[in-house]
């Protein structure tokens, strides 16, 4: 059976990359449908994701081969196959507008996942997740109890096998230890154009500022709070006559759509990580 994967990897550039990684799938039976590629002069590295097909080699003759190639380059690189919805698990709070709408754009078909469960804080979108038939974890959180809800947050992770977790409105702050568990595998969103307006309350921080322009920013969950590498932004225009609940409720809708477009690009495997920024292949 012919099956379609998508490669990414990165390293130090130098010349008859692209020619090699080409060559290295022609021998053995690939056919690419899509490559793209980044060299980063200000580092030295070199960046590609490649969507080809192949029915000559199984999958773990590919990573077999794969390993042996990438060898010689020290690349980082990463198959996946892209009938495989990515496993995914949802953290959300007591605002569901990011929740509902990722679960309408994944119902649609329109994102490849496969939600695999909700956990909250709070108990209000229990009947959400039921109507989407995706089981709902409530786990409750204090500052008394935040080790053991953490270890329980992570027990569900585990358990889907979830490849990706989404802080779709998650309003409390993740250990460092899980941090680092999640390295690279959970977003979140932040209601503001990072870097301003960090931390609680954004919107209220910009009314009081006055400005022209708010935003959001979908970006990677690290240890430093709000400052992960950055994976989509966007900005809506607003005036002076605009109060703190109009600046919200059109927050919202960037947000949303901040949030889809981060999410569908990671689970496109279109993301890769370049230090502290990433690079995003549209």
């Amino acid at each position: 059976m012919i099956h379609t994967y998508v490669l990414t990897l990165s390293c130090q550039d130098r010349p008859g990359i692209v020619h090699a990684v080409s060559g290295f799938l022609l021998e053995r039976g690939g056919n690419i449908e899509e490559a793209a590629q980044y060299n980063d002069h200000g580092t030295g590295l070199f960046f590609m994701r490649v969507q080809f097909t192949c029915g000559q080699l199984t999958q773990d003759d590919l990573r077999t081969h794969l390993s042996l190639f990438a060898e010689p380059f020290g690349m980082q690189w990463g198959l996946h196959p892209l009938a495989e919805p990515m496993k995914t698990v949802i953290f959300v709070s007591k605002e569901g507008h990011c929740l509902n709408d990722l679960l309408f754009r994944w119902k649609s078909g329109l994102l490849r996942l496969d939600i695999r469960a909700i956990v909250s804080n709070h108990r209000d979108f229990y009947q959400l997740a039921a109507s989407y038939n995706v089981p709902f974890h409530h786990i409750p959180m204090t500052a008394a109890t935040k080790a053991q809800a953490e270890a329980k947050q992570l027990e569900v992770i585990r358990s889907e096998g979830a490849e990706l977790v989404v802080l779709a409105r998650y309003m409390q702050i993740l250990s460092d230890n899980l941090c680092r568990e999640l390295s690279g595998q959970a977003i979140n969103i932040h209601h503001s154009f990072l870097p301003s307006f960090k931390g609680a309350k954004p919107y209220y921080q910009a009314h009081d500022r006055g400005v022209k322009l708010i935003g959001a920013t979908a970006h990677y969950v690290t240890a430093d709070l709000d400052e992960g590498p950055i994976i989509e932004q966007d900005v809506a225009r607003v005036d002076h006559t605009d109060t703190v609940e109009d600046l919200t409720a059109l927050g919202r809708d960037t947000e949303s759509q901040v949030l889809a477009r981060a999410v569908k690009w990671h689970s496109e495997h279109r993301v890769l990580l370049n230090g502290h920024k990433t690079v995003v292949f549209k």
